[in-house]
């Protein structure tokens, strides 16, 4: 873990259980916590499939890695084509799927069936029950990310949605497609934009060229998990995140923390945040 003090740069943070001790010190700016994908649980060896948890799930079970804040489960998907997985319930947990590579094919028990490509999104707030596929009926590698998030409530209606949008929405810029419909425009999905989903929590994805720096400022009181899906990034030249690694991001209660994101200047960066509140 870094804890960083004053500007986020490379001076002043301390690591270890000495940055543990001093994370009650009011110059600290943020803490941030690498995980490699080295650590990430790979899942038990099958013909179809191979998954990596972030978090605890099926057989990996670890209490001390449970959760994020309000997120549940990441999973890192490969699915072989001509396989997936079978009609399969679940119930109040807002669940977000993002298209890596290959097509998505999805059929529910509320009646949607469709396809889904590269960089599009598949959402569903299961609620008080909904039963649904998820199959790779193409010829090539599916990859997709699939994330759960924990609804403010339970008990509600269940729902299904998808977003298409172009590479250009997210191309060397910061793509903000998930939000809470606390701050949307309307009680109902509108069906295109921005996704809203039962939870105050916002998810960004952005795939950018070799070189390229972006900026994004985490709220105080707010905390991040951000994925490299591709290539590799740089964060505030802290930390190098190669593909598949993550990292968790703490902001302080009463600062804004402002993170410069550089993309590899060979490799360039496709990566994912899920931004929500102090946990």
């Amino acid at each position: 873990m870094l804890v960083v003090r004053g500007a986020v740069n490379r001076e002043g943070f301390t690591t270890g259980a000495a940055a543990v001790k001093k994370a009650e010190d009011p110059n600290i700016k943020m803490t941030m916590r690498h995980i490699p994908e080295k650590n990430l649980h790979v899942s038990t060896p099958t013909w179809w499939l191979e998954s990596r948890f972030h978090f605890s799930f099926a057989e990996y079970y670890n209490p001390q890695n449970a959760e994020f804040g309000v997120l549940r489960v990441l999973n890192d998907d490969l699915v072989k084509p001509k396989s997936g997985f079978g009609t399969h319930p679940h119930r109040d947990m807002e669940i977000f799927t993002y298209i890596v590579e290959g097509k998505l094919t999805h059929k529910d028990s509320i009646g949607t069936s469709e396809s889904l490509g590269r960089g599009a999104v598949q959402y569903m707030s299961a609620g008080t029950g909904i039963r649904h596929s998820e199959m790779n009926n193409g010829q090539e590698m599916l990859r997709f990310l699939q994330i759960w998030i924990k609804p403010n409530r339970s008990g509600l209606k269940p729902n299904y949605g998808s977003r298409v949008w172009k590479q250009e929405d997210r191309h060397n810029k910061i793509q903000h497609v998930v939000t809470s419909f606390d701050k949307y425009a309307s009680d109902k999905d509108l069906g295109e934009g921005v996704i809203p989903i039962n939870q105050d929590c916002n998810i960004f994805v952005s795939e950018a060229d070799p070189g390229v720096e972006q900026e994004y400022v985490l709220s105080a009181n707010r905390q991040l998990y951000m994925v490299c899906i591709e290539g590799q990034l740089n964060a505030s030249d802290l930390l190098q995140l190669e593909a598949r690694d993550a990292v968790e991001i703490k902001a302080k209660k009463d600062e804004d923390l402002t993170l410069a994101l550089k993309a590899d200047k060979t490799a360039g960066a496709h990566f994912l945040m899920i931004e929500m509140a102090l946990a």
